[in-house]
């Protein structure tokens, strides 16, 4: 018989010890698991520190059971975190069903000799603390967190014990908490989503904090239950425990603020993810802390009502004119979109904005700015915008920027994605003052044309503005189809959340000028469009390959008319758009004009036009039809049951002709 060996990579041997030590490192490193000192392949549960925290010998939360036989493999975890994960080994090919077979069979026995020590450990724990009697207020721990037992027990030798337990009331383990503060948990307990609860677990509104203490204080503060977490990673399990269990319930988490942020990031995780809401301590050290230091908890955890609600004449009496990062432009804390066609200049656009603020300059094109760091989140395109950078402050005559950009995209809709730009931003020695995510579409894991992928987006977002206090820049596509030019790609749902809104229009052939529309301005009027060009700058020792000068460009305003076709009919067109306004009671949204569509068809009708062509002026992909034309001049843009009117200069009309910056808008 032939060899055939060779064509599979030849027989499988048993990696060696080194070889397999390193993978299951590996795999214990991803699943978020701190490996052992070192790794015994003998089908026996091992037991091993993970951290800091403990005594040698005391503390061992880390376990594994690994089997060497066959196709090697097992099960790990982490008590304290409930992290637990199978393994195998790669011999770096598919298994065969016999061995697929026995690698399942060697799991199911490590996970069955990990389920039998904790549950020998919940058996040691029950009785433990059955037989214990109850601590005092007089206790050295008690007395210098200065609150009560709350339910503690008490150790022969003197330790607190706290209990942990499972969803259904069954004990789990229990942390023992010496005179000092040590605290150790019971050898072999599982630790990860239990908890336990200071005040009675009843009542609408329930807090969870991290430590005992924490937790006692928060209680005898304000009188509701506090659970008990035990640990800044056990939040997030925790809170989705509590939050099953008492879905009525509103959930408050108490974050520690350490210097490691440790706290607040579990925090915002379980917030995020169980719809808590979340209070970080504002100084350093927990709620515990912060009491000894003569703050007052109680208004940090239950703001007055006058703090919430008040008075519309309070509430007016004193003006809040809007703040500019660009005047007219750029809102300060705002979500700003810019769209446009593939290549049709929307970045360059971006750039000149920003760029400036980064600059340390006062103003745009003539138009007051305030200078701040920018933090650009660049998708795609580096090495183009690389020559863009360095072309614009050639150009500029500008030395260095308070800038920074991304290596690359993110799903930043998603807690990992929006955790990696939030840590980044954090470790910047500034604020920024704005945060450009460009393209969206790079950045957006899901369907930008389903509503729930772009709401995830759009709370990033929002949680990006919070954080920071800083404005959101999205650069985002239009669609492919004529009429599509004039709004952005995907949900409706973008612009419903938009603060502004900005179309970037190229010009009908080459070098003809740009156009610039603000389609919409929540807070102030819309601002008059503008006309810019690309200009190219030759980069100062910047050759390639072939030793030819490389070129990039910088946006500049221009004097020229954009170049953007409007059709013969549209002013008579916008005359019967104004009818159906004015027949449908000269409505007003988002500070726009709004057609509603079955008033333009009765206008329609009134005129004459049959019931099959009135279809036909109302299909926005109709050639030369109302709608189809308006659509593509930008005079109108579409949204739930109609148009908006947004050329600036109709608008402008319209609002003389009724009053409207003093008229209540209707919906």
């Amino acid at each position: 018989m032939a060899d055939v060996t060779h064509i599979f990579g030849g027989p499988w041997r048993l990696p060696d010890a080194v070889a397999l030590e390193d993978q299951i490192r590996q795999a214990m490193a991803s699943a978020g698991v701190t490996p052992p000192p070192t790794i015994a392949l003998d089908g026996k549960l091992h037991r091993y520190q993970t951290g800091s925290k403990g005594q040698p010998g005391h503390d061992k939360p880390g376990w594994y059971v690994f089997f060497p036989d066959g196709v090697p493999a097992g099960m790990f975890g982490d008590w304290r975190t409930g992290a637990s994960s199978t393994w195998r080994a790669d011999i770096g090919r598919e298994l065969t069903a016999p061995e697929i077979a026995g690698v399942s069979r060697r799991q199911a026995e490590a996970r069955s000799a990990r389920d039998a020590k904790a549950a020998s450990a919940a058996d040691s724990v029950e009785l433990i603390w059955s037989q214990a009697g109850a601590a005092s207020p007089d206790h050295p721990y008690l007395m210098r967190k200065g609150v009560g037992a709350h339910g503690l027990r008490i150790t022969g030798d003197g330790r607190l014990m706290a209990p942990l337990f499972n969803t259904d009331g069954t004990l789990s383990s229990l942390q023992y908490i010496d005179a000092e503060g040590g605290k150790l948990y019971h050898p072999g307990g599982a630790t990860g989503g239990k908890y336990w609860s200071v005040g009675l677990l009843e009542g609408d509104l329930i807090y969870i904090a991290e430590g005992f203490a924490t937790a006692a204080t928060i209680h005898e503060v304000t009188g509701k239950p506090c659970v008990v977490a035990y640990s800044a990673s056990n939040l997030v399990p925790v809170t989705g425990a509590v939050a099953t269990s008492h879905p009525a319930a509103r959930l408050v988490i108490v974050a520690d603020n350490d210097a490691s942020g440790v706290g607040q990031r579990y925090g915002e995780q379980a917030s995020a993810r169980h719809g808590a809401r979340l209070i970080v301590i504002p100084h350093l050290g927990d709620a515990n802390d912060y009491r000894a230091a003569g703050h007052d908890l109680g208004a940090l955890l239950n703001p007055s009502v006058d703090q919430w609600l008040i008075p519309a004449d309070d509430f007016s009496a004193q003006p809040a004119p809007i703040s500019w990062l660009v005047k007219g432009w750029l809102q300060d804390r705002a979500l700003i979109m810019v769209h446009g066609p593939s290549g049709g200049g929307k970045t360059f656009l971006v750039l000149d904005w920003v760029l400036t603020m980064a600059s340390g300059a006062r103003q745009w094109n003539g138009r007051k700015g305030r200078p701040g760091p920018v933090v650009y989140l660049a998708g795609e395109g580096h090495q183009g915008l690389r020559g863009r950078v360095a072309a614009w402050k050639q150009h500029h005559g500008v030395a260095s920027l308070s800038m920074w950009l991304s290596k690359g995209g993110c799903d930043l809709n998603t807690r990992d994605g929006l955790r990696r730009v939030s840590d980044a931003v954090r470790e910047l020695p500034v604020t920024p003052s704005v945060i450009v995510v460009d393209t969206l579409h790079r950045f957006l894991n899901g369907d930008e044309n389903k509503a729930q992928d772009a709401k995830t987006m759009l709370d990033a977002c929002a949680e990006l503005m919070d954080t920071f206090k800083a404005a959101v820049i999205l650069v985002h596509h239009t669609g492919v189809s004529d009429e599509a030019q004039h709004r952005a790609r995907g949900s409706s749902a973008w612009r419903g959340a938009l603060d502004i809104e900005v179309s970037v229009i190229p010009g009908n052939e080459k070098g003809d000028p740009m156009q610039v529309v603000q389609r919409k301005s929540k807070d102030a009027e819309l601002a008059e469009d503008i006309t810019v060009e690309l200009m190219s700058v030759p980069i100062t020792g910047w050759l390639d390959e072939d030793g030819e000068q490389v070129t990039s460009a910088v946006v500049s305003l221009s004097e020229r008319r954009a170049n953007v076709k409007v059709h013969p009919k549209a002013g008579q067109y916008q005359q019967t758009f104004r009818r159906a306004w004015e027949h449908g009671g000269c409505v007003w949204r988002d500070s726009l004009p709004f057609v509603d569509r079955d008033a333009l068809r009765e206008v329609f009708l009134i005129d004459g036009i049959s019931e099959k062509a009135v279809r036909n002026y109302l299909n926005p992909n109709a050639e030369h039809k109302p709608v189809s034309v308006l659509l593509q001049a930008s005079y109108i843009a579409p949204t739930q049951g109609g148009w908006h009117i947004v050329q600036a200069e109709w608008v402008a009309q319209l609002r003389m002709v009724r009053s409207a910056p003093s008229a209540p808008e209707r919906t």
